[in-house]
């Protein structure tokens, strides 16, 4: 089994935290986490490509180095030059990175002086005062580390849901080529999207005598076979995912994989609804009595205990049985009513593709307008653009715009809300942009009421349009910023700005909770990818499914609308 592009994607990750844990020459690190977004970015597997004979070299940002290394983690699974780093470097050091506070230095710096090279060994130097002593490590960034520690679990770690779908797209592949199954469906959290899958549910309608137990248990990926049955069978594959397949008749094939998406709150809802009619669901159908009544699809089974089809989506047992009762859910968003993406970056700063091949990516894929948002001054690691280079910008935007038809540029930028909550660029040019998106990368850790008070401040610039990933979280690295996020919602409602649903597979932010809060505020809405590549485009549907589990239908996101109606949606 070729290895995926989550699993390439971590190596050179972990290669580039050990390298800068080294000293080693930033741009090869940066070249290696380049190399690591573009291919957990990219809508098709590396080996997919390398199996119709494509370049890797051709990708964005991967030369023939990078590519050829690729290439060798697709057939063996590891990358030679890593495996020689470990023997110098614990690669345990490049698990200290992911703490808040814990960059390549100071991970380096403990292990030199405290021998620390586990979450242990820091937990224990913090509580002793030792980690107190070393320079750069006062009392509240010892704090804010032994908090990071008390939170973080030990056990297996929820992966987000792009990474769950590189795992199950070939699995499901393998499982449909077997002789005599019918469907195969994947349930559980997985379906219902939430922004982390624990485990794969897996649901195969097929006859018995098909000989898809034998094969599953036998996939290339399976490293240890947990249990194997006539009808359910449960293995571990090498990236520690556990996966579960059951095997069912046809005319349960509804019921199945109802019980099995869940969640356990909405079932356990449902069931008691069911009860109350004199009525069973199990993973088989709905029974009254000894005779079922329906079951072989959802929407059978969800008529006979007298509800509308409630999607996956919304099952989470926060009102949507209510809702479904009293006729009022929500029609909700879908991909195809998005007109366009508002947050983009170009090789301006650091995206890896030009100004014209995102145009080309936007409209290849339907969309009537891009916003190109390449950071500002302050991202100074991100080589982010300063007043001059942007007035360029802007300039070649609208020639380009003066020869396209049927498709709009939207001149912006990605602002910095510095710590006084002004903005990094002036009004004088923020005024020029049709879309102002103001962000948040510096000073996270601030108290809760400065952060609030910070984006207040920002709030009162008129010239900015939308706050990108609001909570500035990143899924299993960083938890969000401490701040009162229903004050800054209702402070956006009032002010006219709007929330992002950053559709980054690595934020999803805001997600589910927040984005249903922020609509509930009255805030307007967006989902945008803040891809760095013409294929991160493709990241869309990662923001679509955060924003119906949020209840959001088409009219509550501005970017449903057409340009000229979002231009004047966004005015202030």
């Amino acid at each position: 089994m070729p290895a995926d592009n989550a699993e390439i994607a971590k190596l050179f990750n972990r290669y580039a935290d050990l390298l800068e844990i080294q000293d080693a020459n930033p741009f090869r690190v940066r070249a290696y986490r380049n190399a690591a977004r573009v291919v957990a970015g990219s809508s098709r597997g590396m080996s997919e490509l390398l199996a119709e004979g494509r370049d890797l070299d051709e990708l964005p940002g991967i030369g023939k180095d990078l590519a050829k290394k690729i290439e060798v983690i697709v057939q063996t699974g590891i990358l030679p030059q890593l495996e020689q780093l470990q023997k110098q470097v614990p690669r345990s050091l490049s698990d200290l990175m992911g703490l808040p506070g814990l960059g390549p230095k100071r991970v380096k710096l403990l292990f030199r002086e405290l021998k620390i090279r586990s979450f242990e060994d820091l937990k224990r130097a913090a509580r002793s005062g030792k980690l107190g002593a070393l320079p750069g490590f006062g009392a509240k960034t010892v704090a804010r580390i032994l908090a990071s520690l008390e939170n973080h679990s030990p056990g297996p770690q929820r992966i987000k849901l792009a990474e769950a779908e590189h795992i199950a797209t070939p699995l499901l592949a393998y499982l449909r080529k077997i002789s005599g199954v019918k469907c195969v469906d994947v349930a559980g959290s997985y379906r219902r999207r939430r922004d982390t899958v624990g485990d794969l549910d897996i649901v195969v309608i097929a006859g018995r005598e098909t000989p898809v137990m034998a094969r599953f248990v036998k996939y290339d990926a399976v490293t240890s076979v947990l249990s194997k049955g006539v009808t359910r069978s449960t293995v571990q594959l090498r990236d520690g995912m556990q996966v579960d397949l059951r095997l069912m008749p046809e005319i349960s094939y509804g019921a199945a994989l109802y019980y099995f998406t869940g969640s356990k709150a909405h079932n356990i809802a449902v069931r008691k609804l069911a009860v109350a009619k004199g009525l069973k669901i199990n993973e088989y159908g709905v029974y009254r009595g000894p005779r079922r009544i329906a079951g072989r699809s959802e929407q059978e089974l969800f008529a006979a205990i007298g509800l509308p089809y409630i999607p996956p989506e919304l099952r989470e047992a926060r009102g949507e049985i209510e809702a479904a009762r009293a006729g009022k859910l929500p029609d909700l968003i879908s991909l195809a009513d998005i007109h366009g993406d508002l947050h983009t970056h170009t090789d301006a700063t650091d995206g890896h593709d030009t100004l014209a091949a995102m145009i080309e990516a936007g409209r290849a894929r339907g969309y009537e307008y891009l916003a190109i948002t390449d950071h500002s001054r302050h991202v100074s690691v991100a080589h982010g653009l300063d007043v001059k280079q942007l007035l360029a910008q802007i300039h070649a935007i609208d020639k380009l715009n003066d020869k396209l038809k049927d498709f709009q540029v939207l001149k912006g930028t990605e602002v910095d809300i510095l710590e006084d909550g002004s903005l990094d660029l002036p009004d004088s040019v923020l005024k020029r942009l049709d879309v102002v998106v103001a962000a948040l990368h510096y000073d996270l850790g601030l108290p809760a009421s400065k952060q609030t008070a910070r984006i207040l401040r920002a709030f009162d610039n008129r010239h900015m349009h939308i706050l990108a990933h609001p909570t500035t979280r990143l899924i299993n690295i960083r938890a969000e910023i401490a701040a009162d996020m229903d004050k800054i919602y209702a402070a956006a409602a009032k002010s006219g700005v709007a929330m992002e649903i950053n559709a980054n597979p690595d934020r999803l932010d805001l997600d589910d909770i927040h984005a249903r809060a922020a609509h509930q505020a009255g805030c307007k809405l967006v989902i945008s990818t803040d891809t760095h590549t013409t294929g991160g485009l493709d990241a869309m549907r990662f923001g679509i499914d955060q924003a119906r589990r949020a209840w959001l239908e088409a009219g509550d996101v501005l970017n449903t609308l057409p340009c000229n109606r979002l231009l004047k949606a966004l005015a202030r």
